[in-house]
């Protein structure tokens, strides 16, 4: 860090404010800076007041600017690639990622501030290029620079390395230079190319004479690549150690937990292993923060839907259920509905199985079978913890919808989710769970319904509709008679598809509908009823975004089951 910028910052005194150091080390380290010139963050480090990471993260928390323990980062290639190791020393960083598409480089530095560095940097590379500063120690840049630069890091290059050498298991295991051994990095860069290429999961799948390696890109299982059956068992050595399982288990499953930087920011993987015929198969789920956590303005909801959404939270007390199968982004929707309420005048607690992704000002909680705390007893406990809002991760049994109601009828808001195939679906399901059609009625304060359908990427082409696929239409949807079909590009790695959107169906209970529910009115007659009042079914709302152009006909039919939405 420049003297000039510590001067003005007054960083000493910050650090004595904060109770890192004391008044006395700082007098120490500033008598020292006058004899020898090296910057006070430095000189504090080097008389051992602190270390490295707590001076780092100090500094970020003064400076206002973000920091990165490199220990962590799993190393990017193609950034790496991108700076002549000469270049990274003599100015001491390290780049963590490079988004060619964006053309944004992050760089760790030792003085973020440094905009001479940042220059030289940008006139070597690319003029136009967009560098993205985040602090770091400079034992830990240097440490990194010989760790990133001295091996091979991208996957061909580490299985030539691995196929043209011996495979020593052992050392997979045991603490000491991890980054010479070639399975070490080959995990590595697996899990760096599968968030890189936007996979929710990796599936790790042993066959009887071949692993094969899958990822879940845009909900679509897509298989990347074939590995020797050889490798698998140091694979998954690797693999628990870092997930702390236990590694001479291998007849149960086991549940891990994997926390790395991955492209400059921190990406957690939920790990589970499970025995199979050939081997353990292991299922990394990727749990990026930042894909997450969607404003609620950014789900690319309908107008009027969204409107819907925010009249249903503005409601003081009483449930509102999403539904819909495992990876329809339920999750995704309920944290963006909780982020658009939260506040410091609102009281937020989440029971969850388990905490997927930590929020600011919300108490959230993981179901624990060690200390027997289950959703029902977990809400009963939060219930005493003066709650406005409570997110109750899933809808399970009779025991949690009986405490979830509850907590609805004691003036609470309740967000839940619920395995349904529709949102008209839920009402027939909660009372075959127990609940009675009495404290239905007047407790639910809407219904969500989600699917996840796959959008056309920009290199879509508009063809003319035929008579098939035109009876699926209403007159109001179809006015051009003309609809989108994939092609497939660079971009889209050819198939046509990128990205995800969400097709939310919304059932907004009022008196009438409560009434029914309360009466034990049939399933059809409460969906009649609803779509009197404006409710549209997920088909509809799945076909006025193939009318929109975002996706196709065949995309959302892979989803949504139209013969049994058109037939009623």
């Amino acid at each position: 860090m420049s003297a000039k910028l510590e001067g003005k910052k007054r960083i000493g005194d910050e650090l004595v404010k904060a109770g890192i150091i004391s008044v006395d080390q700082l007098k120490i380290a500033l008598l020292e800076q006058r004899r020898s010139g090296i910057p006070l963050g430095q000189l504090l480090t080097q008389l051992g007041f602190v270390t490295e990471a707590i001076m780092r993260d100090a500094l970020s928390e003064i400076l206002g600017h973000d920091s990165i323990d490199l220990k962590m980062v799993v190393p990017d290639p193609d950034a790496i690639a991108l700076i002549p190791k000469a270049m990274v020393m003599r100015h001491n960083v390290i780049p963590i990622s490079y988004d060619s598409i964006n053309n944004l480089l992050i760089l760790a530095m030792a003085d973020v501030y440094d905009l001479m560095v940042l220059d030289r940097i940008r006139a070597t590379i690319d003029a136009t290029l967009e560098i993205e500063p985040m602090l770091a120690g400079k034992g830990e840049i240097a440490e990194a620079i010989d760790t990133f630069y001295g091996y091979e890091l991208s996957v061909d290059g580490i299985l030539h390395e691995i196929e043209t050498g011996e495979i020593d298991h052992k050392s997979v295991e045991e603490a000491g230079d991890e980054y010479s051994q070639p399975l070490v990095r080959l995990v590595n860069a697996i899990l760096s190319d599968a968030v890189k290429q936007g996979a929710s999961d990796i599936h790790f799948e042993p066959e009887a004479s071949f692993l094969r390696l899958r990822y879940r890109i845009d909900g679509v299982l897509k298989q990347i690549r074939s590995l020797h059956k050889n490798y698998w068992s140091a694979i998954v050595v690797r693999l628990k150690v870092i997930s702390n399982m236990n590694i001479a288990e291998t007849r149960a499953p086991q549940d891990g937990r994997i926390s790395l930087s991955v492209l400059g920011r921190k990406i957690d993987f939920r790990v589970s292993a499970q025995p199979t015929t050939h081997g353990e198969n292991i299922v990394l789920r990727v749990l990026d923060r930042e894909k997450g956590i969607v404003p609620l303005a950014n789900l690319d909801i309908p107008a009027d839907t969204l409107n819907s959404l925010k009249l249903m939270m503005a409601r003081p007390e009483g449930i509102i259920l999403v539904t819909g199968p495992t990876g329809s982004g339920k999750t995704t929707t309920l944290y963006s509905m909780i982020s658009y309420r939260n506040s410091e005048d609102v009281n937020i607690m989440t029971l969850e199985d388990p905490v997927e992704y930590p929020m600011d000002m919300i108490r959230q909680t993981s179901i624990n079978e060690v200390a027997k705390m289950d959703f029902a007893s977990g809400i009963r406990s939060l219930m005493r913890q003066d709650p406005d809002i409570i997110l109750v991760g899933e809808v399970r049994d009779e025991a949690t919808a009986e405490m979830a109601f509850r907590a609805a009828m004691t003036g609470h808001q309740v967000f839940t989710t619920l395995h349904t195939n529709s949102a008209i679906g839920a009402i027939p399901r909660l009372i075959d769970i127990g609940v009675k059609p009495d404290i239905l009625a007047g407790n639910i304060i809407g219904i969500l319904g989600q699917r996840l359908v796959r959008r056309l990427c920009q290199c879509k082409v508009k063809r003319e509709i035929n008579e098939l696929e035109l009876q699926f239409f209403s007159s109001e949807q179809i006015k051009e008679n003309k609809v989108y079909d994939p092609v497939g590009c660079s971009k889209c790695e050819n198939s046509g598809y990128k990205g995800r959107l969400s097709v939310l169906e919304v059932l907004t209970l009022d008196f009438e509908l409560d009434e029914m529910i309360g009466a034990h009115a049939s399933t059809s007659s409460i969906l009649a009823a609803a779509k009197k009042k404006g409710y549209r079914t997920m088909a509809d709302e799945a076909l006025n975004r193939v009318a929109n152009g975002a996706t196709t006909l065949d995309e959302v039919s892979r989803v949504i089951d139209f013969t049994q939405y058109l037939n009623s």
